[in-house]
């Protein structure tokens, strides 16, 4: 088709080419040719040039009528702009097709048809091209035309394409733009229709739109045509795969989460063309994802292709055809907003004002957030709190997390800083007041309230709006220090943004988040649904598991998900996982929990930790954590993740817990696994040597440490003021507990709350010479500046760095 004056085939055009055939069939035209063989499947079509749309109009003598129809716009006058838009419509339209450029465009479907088959169906989709600007976006704003058949509906399709240069939103887009309605012109594509109709399509991302983290690439869909994911009219399914993994030969969906999608966008058979609808999606298919493992795999391993064809990150369109099966891309461009984000900011919120204080309770991360306060009683009114809204309480536990979820803050009665309101509150990266005692009776409900983190360890509800700002802070080169500074994550969804705080890795990922959030039933309840008494709560498990083969699948998919996406947000420093570390009570809040947990008076100090794992109430629920953890290392290729036992109480126990692990494929050292243990009981430090003939390293947990060897309930409020790390008692034990770790030449760490609220606790730590301490997200900056000091003082260097010394840092 070489010597066709206005066709060029997508073989024939490429980047360079958006002033004669626009920027989508440039683009589509670059894919055709440079990415087809590297198996980036792209439809093939053709552009009809800009040229063919000047010629067109010359030949009808259609340019003054044009002039006369546009000249003298009022942009502002709706209906004048409406008669005006309508006319040139109309002139376009009504100019016809010269017959040579006819015949082309027919010729060219020819070609199509000899590829294809004879009854491909095609798609007429403009490519818009300001001569002057070939940069500027003309997105959306002209028509596209689908599935036509036929010589007549082609040409017909192509006319009222061109004539569409001139829709209204069209006209009053250059105006504001400033572009000459004269020297705009349009090239149309037609390309094979990939029939989506009948499977599905969406947009997918070489990053993570939220974070504008690389390392990912971000997939949505839904069934039918594009449209309805493009312009966000359904809830879509989600995908993301990490990069570096996938290089490296391993074929796992990092995270999935299933969405509505409501509705589906097909073609109704027209009077004359064929017209799209929106139809409900049967009840089936909105419950299954609208692509197999194997498809995003496909679109993931083309997203990577055309990133690193073009050199930045890319947004691109993507189609499943219903009739060859088979997934095409179908647009690419430059994204535009995550890539431009800047990453080395850090903010930090100070208040503006004052206000009468209405309670004081321990503060909990460093934010301040306003809203409206609602008092909740109880689990049975948690329907009356909206999204955004202050959730005040008496206190909160698992089943009140998809509430919190969407709170602006938390304010307890009860508990302390480490108690679940705290715990998830920095999980999900907002304020919270906790053990406020008064709240619920001190903060009128319906009110509107101010709750400020930012101003030290008391957290205050200021009555009314209190204004505030976020000031941030350029962390771009920040020295490291000599101490490894780690982080505490449990959450997923804010790993990839956390990522960016200046780390040495995590230091402690909490499995009990990812078990609440994203599994939220007993491991023994999904293993053996027949032994839950409560009928309604079967029904709710066999409802959760819809789409799985079994609980056990479900489990361990969901736990290697929301693990393996902290694992990948890091990736390839260190992760440390701690294996779950409920105690019976909460556990026993979990689906179906109650049948399979003992009720204890004190479960703080009862069936917990290690010695759950190897007994049998619970061996099977540690074996689908283990297998979980395993498919994180080996199937997704996360092999940064160490893994971590909590409340280990004897020498023994921690022989029988490796034992077990190994049996189900964990086996320290082999294929690089390190296995921490937590020292948190004063038997750890006592028979410290003993244990670490056993383990790679040892995580201090100053919350539990101080507990016990203070012998103070750290749930309990009464004996609160008893309860501190900072005793010389505690302080002790740390010291022979990196003292034992050093001289047995294992690695030493701290991940309890100390060190994030005390100063002096870290300075106390980097005097020891502790390899890492892992902090929450909120006090990463101030903590390390504060080291950073610390290590100057001491006149510490680089090379002074301790034997015990994490092996992937």
């Amino acid at each position: 088709m070489s010597h066709s004056t206005y066709i060029r085939f997508f073989d024939q055009i490429g980047i360079g080419d958006v002033p004669l055939v626009g920027g989508k069939n440039a683009s589509l035209g670059e894919m055709y040719r440079k990415l087809s063989s590297q198996g980036v499947r792209v439809p093939n079509g053709f552009a009809i040039t800009a040229e063919a749309y000047r010629y067109m109009l010359e030949a009808a003598g259609a340019w003054d009528a044009l002039h006369a129809a546009l000249d003298g716009l009022d942009p502002d006058d709706v209906k004048d702009l409406a008669r005006r838009g309508k006319r040139a419509r109309e002139i376009i339209y009504g100019a016809g097709l010269p017959k040579d450029l006819a015949a082309e465009i027919i010729a060219a479907y020819r070609t199509l048809q000899e590829q294809y088959g004879e009854d491909v169906s095609l798609a007429v989709r403009s490519s818009a091209t300001a001569e002057d600007l070939p940069t500027a976006s003309f997105a959306g704003q002209q028509d596209t035309y689908l599935n036509i058949r036929g010589d007549e509906s082609l040409l017909d399709a192509c006319r009222r394409d061109f004539a569409s240069l001139f829709t209204d939103r069209a006209i009053h887009y250059r105006v504001d733009q400033g572009f000459d309605h004269f020297k705009v012109a349009l090239s149309i594509g037609v390309m094979k229709m990939v029939r989506s109709d009948l499977a599905a399509s969406g947009v997918m991302f070489s990053l993570d739109t939220e974070s504008g983290f690389r390392d990912v690439v971000f997939i949505t869909g839904a069934y039918g045509l594009g449209e309805n994911v493009v312009q966000g009219a359904v809830d879509p399914d989600e995908f993301y795969v990490h990069k570096p993994t996938f290089s490296a030969g391993h074929r796992t969906v990092l995270r999935r989460s299933l969405g509505d999608k409501a509705v589906k966008m097909v073609f109704v058979e027209g009077e004359t063309r064929q017209t799209t609808r929106n139809l409900p999606t049967p009840k089936a298919d909105r419950e299954h994802f609208c692509l197999e493992d194997a498809d995003v795999l496909e679109l993931a391993d083309a997203a990577i292709k055309i990133e690193q064809h073009y050199g930045h990150p890319m947004d691109m369109e993507w189609a499943k055809d219903g009739l060859d099966g088979q997934i095409y891309i179908v647009q690419a461009r430059p994204e535009t907003v995550a890539s431009q984000r800047r990453v080395t900011e850090i903010e930090s919120y100070v208040l503006d004002g004052h206000a009468e204080v209405l309670t004081v309770g321990r503060s909990v991360g460093e934010k301040i957030a306003s809203g409206t306060a609602r008092v909740i009683a109880d689990v049975a009114h948690l329907s009356d709190f909206k999204p955004g809204e202050v959730l005040v309480a008496d206190i909160t536990t698992p089943d009140w997390e998809p509430v919190m979820k969407t709170a602006a803050a938390i304010v307890t009665n009860r508990g302390g800083r480490t108690c679940h309101a705290a715990i998830i509150a920095r999980e999900l990266g907002i304020p919270a007041v906790v053990g406020a005692g008064n709240a619920t009776s001190a903060v009128p409900s319906g009110q509107r309230v101010t709750v400020s983190c930012a101003e030290g360890d008391s957290g205050k509800v200021y009555d009314g709006i209190v204004p505030f700002h976020a000031e941030k802070t350029e962390i771009g080169d920040m020295p490291r220090p000599i101490t490894g500074i780690m982080i505490n994550i449990g959450n997923p969804e804010i790993a990839f943004k956390t990522s960016f705080l200046p780390n040495d890795g995590v230091g402690l990922a909490r499995m009990e988040f990812v078990i609440n959030e994203y599994i939220k039933a007993h491991p023994l309840a999904l293993l053996h649904p027949d032994k839950v008494k409560n009928a309604t709560t079967r029904q709710t498990l066999a409802h959760m598991l819809r789409g799985h083969p079994d609980g056990a699948q479900f489990f361990v998919q969901r736990l290697s998900e929301g693990i393996g996406t902290i694992a990948a947000a890091f990736w390839p420093k260190p992760v440390v996982v701690r294996m779950s570390d409920f105690k019976s009570n909460e556990y026993a809040t979990l689906i179906g929990g109650v049948d399979f947990e003992p009720d204890e008076s004190n479960p703080m100090i009862g069936f917990r930790g290690a010695s759950r794992y190897a007994h049998p109430a619970y061996a099977e629920g540690f074996g689908l954590e283990c297998l979980a953890m395993k498919r994180v290392r080996e199937e997704m290729g996360l092999t940064n993740v160490i893994l971590m036992l909590p409340f280990v109480r004897r020498v023994k126990e921690a022989d029988d817990v490796l034992a077990a692990m190994a049996e189900y494929g964990l086996k320290r050292g082999e294929n690089g696994l390190q296995i921490y243990a937590m020292c948190e009981i004063p038997n750890n430090v006592i028979l410290i040597d003993q244990f670490a003939k056993r383990f790679d390293g040892f995580s201090i947990g100053s919350n539990d440490l101080t507990q016990l060897t203070l012998g103070v309930d750290r749930d309990s409020e009464i004996v609160a003021f008893d309860y501190d790390e900072r005793d010389d008692g505690v302080k002790e034990m740390i010291r022979l507990a990196v003292e034992g770790c050093r001289r047995n030449g294992i690695h030493s760490g701290l991940c309890g709350q100390a060190p994030s609220d005390y100063p002096e606790m870290a300075e106390y730590l980097v005097e020891l010479g502790i390899d890492t301490m892992s902090l929450n997200p909120d006090t990463v900056i101030a903590t390390t500046q504060h080291v950073l000091e610390v290590e100057a003082r001491l006149g510490r260097k680089a090379d002074d760095k301790p034997s015990g010394e994490v092996a992937q840092r």
